[in-house]
């Protein structure tokens, strides 16, 4: 077990240097950040100026290699728009997509999961043709579409809830249920794939034979060995939520790291695209680390393999 723990915290640093290594270069090929900071008179000596302040003179892996021992020191460098560290300005907006994301991961699970348990176990039932239609639309448009059809109706002709805006549950509900469809969905799809494949294995068939319970054998053995894969599914849906909520917060006005990674694009401002995007990786292999070893002590072959 420790040397799978190794490998697989090894695999997650791995995986964390290179986004930041992609995201260093792309970021340097949208634009130069002088043109928005100095005035349009100024002369191009002003510029080099302040590049060579800014340390935008060097060679881009002379740049990299600052970038990275500042990050081992928790420095994350500076917002030129914001004027102070760019780790704070993320920080100051993880809060609301990290409520955002969570609430519709947690949509997508209560609904798509037991959708998917009662659709395997009634096939072409009513409940089976109302999940298939659930995941039909929840994959069939993105999150964004879902988000303007909603305040459509809910907020322009019911006046049920607001259009937009960040504060009590109300302004919660729409957003979130608008990007966590896609996530019940998809989960919906797998459970049912793995219930209706697990209810025909021989080992269900001899819990029926010897009269054990259908909830037992539904919920303690069938689930238990469906499980494996949704929950590797729906730990992958944070990182997919938390790419969906840029779109989600752009509609819906929320004040989260999605809208701010889309502005500082706007505005060039490297440091905190870098420190968003370096932060999320983050958040994103340390999630899927924690479901690696927690899937390694539910099926013990993996961590002997």
């Amino acid at each position: 077990m420790l040397r799978y723990l190794t490998f697989r915290i090894a695999q997650s640093a791995v995986t964390v240097l290179l986004v930041t290594m992609i995201i260093f270069v792309i970021i340097r090929l949208i634009g130069d950040p002088t043109h928005l900071m100095l005035p349009p008179e100024a002369t191009e000596a002003d510029r080099e100026l302040l590049r060579e302040q800014m340390g935008l003179s060097d060679p881009v892996i002379v740049q990299y290699g600052r970038y990275l021992l500042g990050l081992l020191k928790g420095d994350m460098g500076m917002s030129y728009r914001f004027s102070m560290p760019a780790l704070d300005v993320v920080l100051g907006r993880i809060g609301p997509t990290l409520l955002l994301t969570c609430t519709s991961l947690m949509i997508g699970i209560l609904v798509g999961v037991p959708l998917g348990i009662a659709s395997a176990v009634r096939p072409d039932s009513w409940i089976d043709f109302l999940a298939k239609g659930i995941a039909l639309f929840g994959q069939a448009a993105p999150p964004f579409f879902f988000g303007l059809i909603f305040v459509l109706i809910f907020s322009v002709q019911l006046r049920w809830l607001p259009t937009s805006g960040y504060g009590g549950p109300q302004y919660l509900i729409l957003p979130a249920v608008a990007l966590g469809w896609y996530s019940a969905a998809g989960l919906m799809r797998l459970t049912r794939s793995n219930m209706m494949e697990v209810l025909t294995s021989e080992y269900v068939r001899m819990a029926r034979i010897k009269g054990v319970p259908e909830r037992v054998v539904i919920y303690k053995h069938a689930l238990k060995n469906a499980s494996l894969p949704v929950l590797t599914f729906a730990s992958l849906q944070f990182g997919i939520l938390m790419g969906g909520a840029v779109s989600i917060e752009s509609v819906f006005a929320w004040p989260g790291m999605g809208k701010l990674i889309l502005d500082s694009i706007s505005n060039l401002d490297y440091a905190v695209v870098q420190a968003a995007v370096t932060l999320s990786a983050l958040m994103f292999t340390a999630i899927n680390l924690a479901v690696d070893i927690l899937y390694a002590y539910i099926d013990p072959r993996i961590r002997y393999a």
